[in-house]
């Protein structure tokens, strides 16, 4: 089973700084690091390092042309990853305090230029049946959710980030919805207990599949079925970095569901791999290979 992947490429630049600028003030940075970044560029990278086939549709500007290469460098066909010359690829501009605080400004740059011909494009070349992954940080979401339905493809949505305009999206024609606490809150228009959000999703949703991700507290799936099954989370080590684990999460489960594997253990390799991408630094470099995390994918 094949996964298209239409999701954001950033160029993430990191400045360190004793405190956040203030309006009007100029500080100096004590370092700057450039990294690749992007919710879609990690889910690829997740879902190609878990043993996924992957296709990634997107774009970037011709100051981006690194991340295409980093994608397709881990396997992912990046055919589909159009290169601009009249738009900068997405930006993040990120301070981050020696105490953790991070403010960023976020450009959306060539994200938002991906079009309904390209789009449509990608999914003919899928089978029915296959999986479209889709987030919130490019253009013509909506659109790209009924094009996967046209075409036949499971949709798995993961409303990153959050807008109101996500409650305008033909969200019944999504198979799967992947929200972490705040988003599933969001979208339900409360905030409480996971298992009273859970409730309120399935009245607004009832024909798709939920995935609630808890982090620290593992994961609940609410299956259309009926079905509630919940994953502890996975410690390796102590935590570093969580800035990748919910896209390292989202690429390991879909990608066992894609070996036809059952939702208990994609839970299960899904939590194993956000486990170990939290205790690395980096975004990108944290997301493990199968390999790194096999011993520990066999459920007891």
């Amino acid at each position: 089973m094949k996964i298209l992947n239409c999701g954001s490429l950033n160029i993430d630049r990191v400045f360190q700084v004793n405190d956040l600028v203030r309006p009007g003030e100029t500080i100096p940075a004590n370092g700057m690091e450039l990294h690749a970044g992007g919710k879609g560029l990690n889910q690829s990278l997740a879902l190609a390092r878990a043993g996924a086939e992957v296709a990634h549709l997107g774009a970037v500007g011709q100051d981006g042309v690194f991340l295409k290469e980093l994608l397709a460098a881990d396997g992912v066909d990046t055919a589909f990853v159009a290169v601009n010359s009249h738009t900068l690829s997405g930006q993040a501009v990120i301070q981050v305090t020696n105490s953790g605080e991070n403010a960023i400004v976020l450009y959306p740059g060539s994200n938002h230029t991906l079009d309904a011909g390209r789009s449509a494009a990608a999914m003919k070349l899928m089978q029915p049946g296959d999986m479209l992954l889709l987030q919130n940080e490019t253009n013509n979401v909506a659109q790209m959710i009924e094009q996967g339905a046209k075409y036949g493809l499971k949709i798995f949505f993961n409303p990153a980030p959050m807008t109101d305009e996500v409650k305008k999206y033909p969200l019944e024609l999504v198979d799967t919805l992947i929200v972490n606490e705040t988003e599933a809150a969001g979208l339900a228009g409360c905030s409480g207990s996971a298992d009273r959000v859970l409730k309120l999703l399935r009245k607004m949703m009832p024909s798709c599949n939920l995935l609630l991700t808890l982090g620290s507290k593992g994961s609940l799936w609410a299956g259309r079925d009926g079905r509630i099954i919940s994953a502890e989370a996975c410690s390796i080590a102590p935590a570093v970095d969580t800035t990748a684990a919910g896209d390292t999460f989202t690429g390991y489960f879909m990608a066992a569901l894609a070996r036809q594997k059952s939702v208990e253990i994609a839970l299960h390799e899904a939590s194993i791999a956000a486990g170990w991408c939290v205790a690395h630094h980096g975004a990108a470099p944290s997301i493990p290979y199968f390999k790194d995390i096999q011993k520990f994918s066999d459920p007891k």
